[in-house]
């Protein structure tokens, strides 16, 4: 892979024109393979992957987290959804945040990393307002109107169809409900994208094979952040889902973003 190929700087649409096709990382591949090959990915990584999270933000990724939970509007009695929970930073918070008459789902497609999250929350003794559901963001296995808030940290990026995933989340969350989306996204500065490029191909990949034995697994995060949807176009699909009021606030220079939408 050259480095232009890498330094874009713009997402590439997810589909070819067939319609058949999808992208992995870099890779064009059929539509019905993409959940089973970003599920052997999470498999890969489940075990390594608050190590691997910390080491590669520098633990800044806690630091956007906690800026998430303070823009949730999470309160006592709440139901929240935690989509793509993965180890259960968020649910944690939220499960003291909404307390004993509110309730958490922790919802990942991955049940690998269900497992992980929830064998971590249970040894912090968070065990009475939380359930476990392995789901599909595209299809929420959830009634309509059910949920206060839903949350979604660094999972949309690897969806197949990012709008029907949005779609969904809007049919599930009650009138007056909002979603916050944490993800990876474009930076603001062209000298910030190159730095950021150096890094995400040269360094992660080689420390995804020291820390956790597997560099392609990393590779693919790289290349997956790539081609998700920028900022704008982001918002633009958070708006074709119905929701209003969306904006969004760029984080360590944009290289992450919060999306923020309501639903009325």
């Amino acid at each position: 892979m050259s480095d232009s190929d890498t330094t874009s700087g713009t997402a590439p649409a997810s589909e070819n024109p067939s319609g058949q096709q999808t992208h992995f990382g870099f890779k064009q591949v059929e539509k019905s393979q993409k959940a089973s090959m970003v599920a052997n990915v999470f498999d890969s990584v489940a075990a390594k992957y608050d190590v691997m999270n910390d080491l590669m933000s520098l633990g800044v990724h806690r630091l956007w987290k906690r800026y998430t939970i303070d823009c949730s509007g999470v309160r006592a009695g709440h139901k929240v959804l935690d989509i793509a929970g993965g180890t259960g930073d968020l649910t944690a918070k939220f499960s003291r945040m909404v307390g004993p008459t509110g309730s958490v789902t922790l919802a990942d497609i991955n049940l690998s990393m269900l497992k992980v999250g929830r064998d971590k929350l249970r040894d912090k003794g968070l065990v009475s307002n939380i359930d476990y559901v392995q789901a599909d963001a595209e299809s929420l296995p959830f009634p309509d109107n059910t949920f206060d808030v839903v949350t979604m940290a660094f999972g949309l990026r690897n969806v197949t169809e990012k709008q029907n995933a949005l779609n969904s989340i809007y049919r599930v969350l009650k009138p007056g409900g909002r979603l916050l989306v944490l993800e990876f996204s474009k930076p603001a500065s062209e000298h910030l994208s190159k730095l950021y490029d150096v890094y995400s191909f040269h360094i992660l990949p080689r420390m995804g094979q020291v820390v956790a034995n597997d560099e392609e697994s990393y590779r693919y995060l790289a290349e997956s952040i790539r081609m998700h949807p920028d900022q704008e176009t982001l918002k633009g699909m958070f708006e074709q889902a119905g929701f209003e009021q969306c904006d969004y606030s760029n984080l360590t220079g944009g290289i992450v973003a919060l999306h923020r939408g309501y639903k009325f």
